[in-house]
């Protein structure tokens, strides 16, 4: 007979009984402890109506009958020896968890199955979710974000009103790569922050009085047009906000409140990545783009190289974006593996 001390709870009132749990060839036996031996509870069941808690370390473990009764046991050496002899084994599940081989097998999976998540099943739904996203939703995302910018870092533009008609006028008459142009507003500004020029959700491109000073070429500055229009042609700015959100919440989910700086550092980390796939997705727009209008893809090679001249090795855009030389090398076809030379317009 194999018996061990326990704790019982008949599952009706808060009241505990110390008792005696055995096994007796299919049959489970519960006796409470009293000072005759003679008093007090005595049950029995067949084992196959038992269950029995997972293993722990510390905690007791449990056995529940069908009636919601159940026992709590703490001598873990003596009820394993019991399980043991009754032939009961733990689940796939348990035993895994016990071990440290399965926890390093489950811990590779989870990291393989976020990776494979991260790389190509969130870009890949994000991108189904923007594109099914109205295009008045995505505009609203960028109300006020003009006036904003224009109070902290941008002032009214010196560009002559004839030369900024002319500049809007002539890249109004591209043709886009494929489809209808979204829509847009050209938005001249002075910056605080030197040559640049970027998309706002609102469908507002905004071109800054430097990088038109730094091209100097007309061809150049409608390649970098080019290259924002491809940001609003392919929803990237919708695209990023999804991808960001995702990879926050589930930052959050692993992390915890603790710390919502440490939260956001994978967020800020895998959010850049998302950035270069975007710009590398625009540069391609643009060369298209430029190739559709009979312009030489050189003058956007020149203008990135002008822009990565001001600060060698990073370009003058976020640093999310890649690095300047290496998107020249691309933009001339350099890189054979992934020329856009091998694509069609």
């Amino acid at each position: 007979m194999n018996t061990v001390a326990a704790i019982y709870f008949d599952g009706k009132t808060s009241r505990l009984y110390r008792v005696e749990f055995s096994v007796i060839g299919d049959t489970a036996y519960v006796r409470e402890i009293t000072n005759d031996l003679h008093e007090g509870i005595t049950r029995s069941c067949p084992l196959t109506e038992l269950r029995v808690s997972e293993r722990t370390r510390h905690a007791p473990r449990k056995v529940t009958f069908s009636d919601g009764a159940y026992l709590e046991i703490t001598d873990h050496a003596t009820f394993n020896t019991m399980l043991g002899n009754t032939g009961y084994q733990d689940s796939t599940v348990v035993q895994l968890q016990q071990s440290w081989t399965g926890t390093l097998f489950a811990l590779a999976g989870t990291v393989i199955v976020l990776t494979l998540g991260y790389m190509y099943g969130l870009p890949a739904a994000s991108r189904v979710v923007a594109f099914a996203t109205p295009v008045s939703v995505e505009r609203k995302l960028g109300d006020g974000m003009l006036d904003f910018l224009d109070k902290h870092i941008f002032k009214p533009s010196v560009l002559p009103a004839a030369r900024q008609e002319e500049l809007s006028a002539r890249f109004q008459r591209l043709r886009p790569p494929r489809g209808d142009s979204p829509t847009y507003h050209l938005v001249f500004r002075k910056s605080t922050i030197g040559p640049n020029a970027f998309a706002l959700p609102s469908g507002d491109i905004i071109v800054t009085d430097e990088i038109i000073k730094l091209m100097n070429d007309d061809e150049a500055i409608m390649g970098v047009l080019a290259h924002e229009l491809g940001h609003l042609h392919e929803r990237h700015l919708t695209r990023r906000i999804i991808q960001s959100s995702a990879v926050g919440a589930t930052a959050t989910l692993l992390f915890g409140d603790v710390s919502a700086v440490v939260a956001n550092i994978p967020t800020l980390m895998l959010d850049l990545k998302y950035s270069r796939d975007a710009e590398t997705e625009a540069d391609d727009y643009a060369m298209k783009m430029l190739d559709a209008n009979g312009i030489a893809r050189e003058h956007l090679a020149v203008a990135f190289e002008k822009l990565d001249a001001l600060a060698p090795g990073m370009s003058p855009y976020l640093s999310s974006h890649p690095a300047g030389s290496d998107r020249v090398m691309r933009i001339r076809g350099y890189d054979r593996g992934r020329s856009s030379d091998k694509t069609e317009p």
